[in-house]
Order: C-alpha cells, then structure tokens, then sequence
C-alpha cells in the first residue's frame, strides 16, 4: 500500500525530470521541502488522532472513537485552510530565502501555489486513510491508492503537455493532477467505507458525535502539539538541507531530487513495518498487553533492518541505472546521484530502525523524547557539521553529516528504547487520553 502512495510522486518526478529537464525537477524538490515545512501542525494532530483512535478500538469503545474522529477532523480542516492560505501567500519569497537557483524559481512557484490550494483535500485523504488502519484495515484504503495512482498516470502527461481540448499546463499541470487524484479517490474510500458500514462511519444515531469536543481537542493538542513540532523539526531539516544543496547548481539539486524519490522506495517497507507496529503497539495497550508491545517492537526491528537492507544493496548494485529514470539522459546530475548515494544509502538502514522505535513509544503516548533526540541530530550535528565542513569537502559534506546524523539517531533511539521511562510514561499517558476521551462519562459519574 505504501507502494502505490508513493508511485504517483514518482511518475510525478518521472514526467517532470525526463521531459521538463533538470531546471523543473529541481523546482519539484524545492517545492515540497516548503509544503512539509507550513503542513508539520496538521500532520501533528492527524497522528495523535489516529493513535487514540486504534487506543480506543483496542479497548472496543467505537463511540469514543467517533468523537475522535469528528473532532480531529474539524481542527485537521481549520489547520490545513490556514496552511493553505498562507503556503499561497508565503510561497515566492519562502523560495527566494531558500536560494532557489534562477532557473527553478518561476516553475517553482508555480508548482507550490497549486500544491497548497490543494493541501485540504490531500490532508483530510491522508486523515482518511490514517483513521482506517488505526481500526485495522488495511482494504479500503489500498483500493483507493490504487484508483489515485491510475487517475494520475492518465491526467499527469495530459495536464502537463496538453491533449485535443485540454491545455498543456507544464509543470502546474503535475500538481493539478495529483489534486484531481486525490479528490476522486477520496469521495469513493468514503462511499466504499459506507457501502461496508466501517466502524467509523457516521449515521443517524451518531450525529449529536459530529461537533468539536474540547475536553479531547486538548488531549489531541497535548500529544499533538510534540507531533507537530518533530515534524517541523523534520521539514525545517528538508529546508536546510535543499538551501545547502542549492548552493551547488541545479545539476545537485536535480540529483537530490532524483535520490529522494530512490529514498521513498527504500525507506517504504520500514514505514509500512513502523505503522503496523504502531498501530498494534496502540491497540496493545489499549488492552493493557504490554508483552505484545515489545514483541511488536522486536519483530518490527529486525523485519525493518532486512527489509532496508535488501533494499539499498539493490540500489548499490544498480547504481547509475536507478537514477536514469527521473534524470534526462547524459546529465551532469547522473554522477552526482551516484556520489551523494554512495555516502549515504547505508544510513538509511539505521535511520528506519530509530523511526520504527519512535513509533513505538509515540503509540504509548511518550513524544518529547524522539522529538528531542531528533531534534539534537538534526540541528546540533547534521547542520553545524555540514557547514563547519563545507569549505573543504564541499557537496560530500552535506552528505557526509546526512549519514552520521542518521547514526546517531539510531544510538540514542535504541538506548532510549533499552533503559528510557517510556514505559511508565506512556501508561500514565494512556489513562490521561482515555480520561479525555470520555468526557461525558466522567461528567455522569460526578454528577452521581
């Protein structure tokens, strides 16, 4: 599933970076490191949302998880709106701070201002499909993945280059398709999740549900709110690092731009493994199973760790040959790609064990600490170490500080995971989440 979520980006990449050129694929990488630095609120309270919910599902309270879902729906609303206006407002000169090389400003603008108008509609699909792996299918929303990736491989190339009545829209033309896609596919998971009556779905008897319960707004606010920060945290790195990148020319920034869509692959079975073990790990302690937890996390770590390695020795073997779909044939950026891959593939394996660990301590409820840890190998070793090298190394310390902060990563998370308190922690979380999430209960046993 995971697969098909990603494919449109990457015919996405494909159609811009072999037929738009170096310049437009550049624009594309510049474009989304903005869009994940002004949505990091939104995926914030999605995530605490969908880990309350699969809480509550393990405890078998559906009501309770329908005033979830109805709350963090209306705030994940509000919140991507706002996103949306101001990613329109703020994208130009956010771009031109970014350094953006002169010949990917225009078509990045262009790009990101579609991208954002877009944001809620992408955001409350994501918000969809999370709500329904938290109930433990995984169906549903596989079948919409699959009708979003066919929609964009028919309305990609035609929205781009134009076709009988419809004009080419270059590289606008990408971002409005993945927004028809998204759309569509979002108004049929809704009809299919209704058509099988999924636990989720609203009726008749549920509507005095639909409103916003502030007693579990601000529990989703105060699991949240860390959530939101790590993925700032998170999207400022991507900003950073596509600023540093910048300053080498397009050609490296192409290269990177074609790499990350390579990293999306790689890193995909370990994300696939992280949300399942999260999503049992909730569930888990819903019930108060806290031996299936560390048998999640245990299993979850050793699939991840094949999984990605399988994964990046095939890119390795592949070499040059993995790049030559997003790249146009004969491009400077072809030995760049090969270059920055070699330095850094093998530190994916250790960054998707740490994000496996995360998951399991944020499904408890413990946020601060891998926002701390991440935190503190993103801007007090990545960064600080890329620029004190640079002068020297040049673009090889960029990639250099991307691998070694990844291995730090991965030390603290497993030390934390071994001897932290999140076990405790994360039990008192649980009885404050359960505490919000039933307001009404606990006003009735006061009220006897």
């Amino acid at each position: 599933m995971n697969v098909l979520q990603c494919l449109g980006g990457t015919l996405n990449a494909f159609w811009v970076g072999r037929y738009l050129g170096e310049a437009a694929l550049s624009a594309v990488a510049n474009a989304h490191s903005i869009m994940f630095l002004l949505t990091g609120a939104a995926f914030g309270v999605a995530m605490a949302a969908s880990i309350v919910v699969g809480q509550c599902m393990g405890a078998g309270k559906i009501s309770e998880a329908k005033r979830v879902v109805s709350t963090g729906a209306i705030v994940l609303l509000s919140l991507s709106a706002a996103m949306s206006i101001a990613g329109s407002l703020l994208a130009e000169p956010l771009l031109l701070a970014m350094k953006t090389a002169k010949e990917s400003l225009a078509l990045a603008i262009s790009y990101t201002k579609v991208m954002f108008l877009a944001l809620p509609i992408l955001y409350m699909y994501t918000y969809v499909i999370s709500m329904s792996l938290g109930t433990g299918d995984s169906k549903t929303p596989l079948l919409s993945m699959v009708l979003a990736v066919c929609i964009g491989l028919v309305f990609n190339p035609l929205f781009m280059f134009g076709g009988g009545p419809v004009p080419g829209a270059g590289i606008a033309g990408s971002a409005l398709a993945t927004l028809l896609a998204q759309a569509v596919s979002l108004g049929v998971l809704v009809q299919h999740m209704y058509r099988r009556r999924h636990p989720l779905c609203f009726y008749s008897d549920d509507l005095s549900l639909l409103r916003v319960d502030w007693p579990i707004v601000r529990g989703l606010l105060r699991m949240g709110v860390p959530m939101a920060a790590q993925a700032l945290v998170v999207s400022s790195s991507a900003v950073l690092m596509i600023v540093l990148v910048n300053r080498f020319g397009v050609e490296t920034t192409a290269a990177y731009g074609a790499s990350l869509q390579l990293w999306t692959y790689i890193q995909l079975p370990a994300l696939a493994i992280a949300v399942a073990v999260s999503s049992m790990t909730a569930q888990s302690v819903g019930a108060q199973n806290w031996e299936r937890v560390h048998m999640a996390a245990r299993v979850g770590v050793i699939y991840c760790t094949l999984a990605t390695g399988v994964a990046v020795l095939a890119v390795y073997a592949a070499d040059g040959f993995a790049y030559r779909l997003f790249l146009p044939q004969d491009s400077p950026a072809l030995l760049i790609a090969s270059q920055l891959n070699r330095v850094i593939m093998w530190s994916l394996v250790l960054l998707m064990v740490a994000v496996v660990l995360f998951g399991v301590m944020r499904a408890t409820g413990v946020v601060i600490a891998p926002l701390f840890i991440h935190s503190l190998s993103l801007f007090v070793v990545r960064f600080p170490l890329a620029l004190l090298l640079l002068d020297r190394w040049q673009a090889d310390a960029i990639w250099w500080s991307f691998s070694i902060s990844c291995t730090l990563d991965f030390v603290l998370a497993t030390l934390y995971y071994r001897y932290g308190g999140w076990r405790t922690s994360g039990r008192g979380e649980l009885l404050a989440e359960r505490r919000t999430a039933a307001p009404e209960r606990i006003r009735g046993r006061s009220a006897k």
